[in-house]
């Protein structure tokens, strides 16, 4: 009997014993393409050599040294190597050892560097509903994903919300994507102003929503409008890239594609490729000189921040995805899956829409295509689906409350960069049979 807390307890989960590439085996020798890189973090596939022989050789010369104490070549060379390709104007690094400590360093930055200039005041939050940035407590009142704030809402600080970029099921009938940026971006300003437009500190957002949405993307010039009001008002701008981010939509920040730069960015998954915990908060020249300037130090801390072991296999990683050829791979892969999937699935009377940016894309389940019904929640499609995938031999990341926190069903792909057209295409038959199946049930 197991002594471990599961997740779902109850549930016998097949024990996983080796992973080559794209696949990951278990021990009744039953094989699964992971096509959703666990929660899209396995972004080279499983036991990529490269990385592996940079992890060992880290090994042999220290595996552990206390940040307060020292710092190591490994991790220094990590930073510079993110600060390179970075978009100009993120020219710092604080390394930490995952998505939601990403994201609760980000936040205590901008508190932070708002002490620090004089402006104690600002300390209000605006972050988009049906988002999702972390699990810590911090991070889950900033996130807007209903069902995981639920049970611990009376613990939660004090966060407000505002609408997410959600165009398939918001855009209002005749209006242009333009339109519906200004009108989100007018609701911003609008939170703005009733918190105070001298107590905002941050806007938190993912460029693509990854597990709360389901790989959804913005419209053109949302993001850019979004910068406007937060530089009208002075208040910082915080992406969370932590799923979207490290190659993930094409380029290696997704903001790229938005051409805008964030004040502070959250990575994380991608970052380490799943070979070891690790995260990061790349930040911009003026809230590093308000630090330095200042109080001289950022006032947090964890135990494994720029861990010798977790800085050599993100670097290792980080340098294999920014070979020409890697970002190449998933565009074209992106493209093919994309394809595959319209063609699967676009007629089907369960699919509502399929969208996305290179390999992170989603499905999402209606019950009605013309009037985009969803099924009803005690259905629970998305568990449905993610079970007759696994019995078909596919690993996909579906999740429940698309719509609102509890209406609504999507299916998240994040396969590896690493992926072939063959198992592309593998990944769409496999996934349109699920469907298909759990459908009918």
């Amino acid at each position: 009997m197991t002594k471990i807390l599961h997740r779902t307890i109850g549930t016998t989960f097949p024990n996983a014993v080796s992973g080559d590439g794209v696949f990951i085996t278990d021990d009744d020798g039953r094989s699964y393409l992971d096509g959703s890189g666990g929660a899209a973090v396995s972004c080279l596939g499983h036991n990529h050599p490269e990385v592996l022989d940079a992890m060992k050789v880290q090994m042999g010369r220290i595996s552990y040294a206390h940040t307060s104490f020292f710092t190591t070549d490994v991790a220094e060379r990590l930073a510079e190597q993110l600060v390179e390709l970075a978009p100009d104007g993120l020219d710092y690094v604080y390394l930490v050892s995952g998505g939601s400590e990403a994201v609760e360093a980000a936040l205590k930055m901008a508190r932070q560097y708002f002490v620090e200039i004089g402006q104690p005041h600002r300390r209000h939050i605006i972050a988009r509903r049906q988002s999702y940035h972390g699990n810590t407590i911090g991070a889950l009142a900033t996130g807007g994903n209903a069902w995981r704030r639920a049970q611990f809402k009376p613990i939660l600080p004090e966060t407000h919300h505002v609408s997410p970029c959600y165009a398939y099921r918001d855009l209002r009938v005749g209006e242009t994507h333009e339109a519906y940026a200004e009108r989100l971006a007018a609701e911003l300003e609008d939170k703005v102003l009733e918190l105070g437009e001298d107590k905002v500190m941050a806007f938190v957002a993912e460029p693509v929503v990854g597990a709360t949405l389901g790989a959804v993307g913005p419209v053109a010039n949302y993001l850019k409008r979004v910068r406007q009001v937060c530089d009208k008002y002075g208040i910082l701008l915080i992406l969370d890239e932590v799923m979207c981010g490290m190659g993930r939509t094409g380029t290696i920040f997704a903001m790229e594609q938005e051409g805008v730069v964030a004040d502070l960015v959250t990575i994380a998954k991608g970052l380490g490729g799943g070979f070891q915990p690790i995260g990061a908060v790349l930040l911009s020249e003026k809230i590093y000189r308000a630090f330095a300037d200042g109080s001289g130090l950022f006032q947090h801390g964890h135990t494994y921040i720029g861990h010798p072991i977790a800085a050599a296999a993100a670097s290792k990683v980080v340098e294999i995805i920014s070979r020409p050829e890697m970002m190449a791979n998933v565009a074209k892969m992106g493209d093919r899956l994309q394809a595959g999937l319209d063609e699967a699935l676009g007629q089907s009377p369960y699919v509502g829409d399929i969208r996305g940016r290179g390999l992170f894309r989603g499905v999402e389940i209606v019950a009605d295509k013309d009037t985009k019904q969803p099924f009803d929640s005690a259905r629970k499609m998305h568990s449905r689906i993610k079970k007759e995938a696994m019995r078909r031999g596919l690993l996909c990341y579906p999740m429940g409350g698309t719509i609102d926190g509890v209406h609504g069903d999507h299916v998240l792909l994040a396969p590896p960069y690493i992926i072939r057209p063959e198992q592309i295409d593998l990944i769409v038959d496999r996934l349109s049979d699920a469907i298909r199946a759990a459908a009918a049930v």
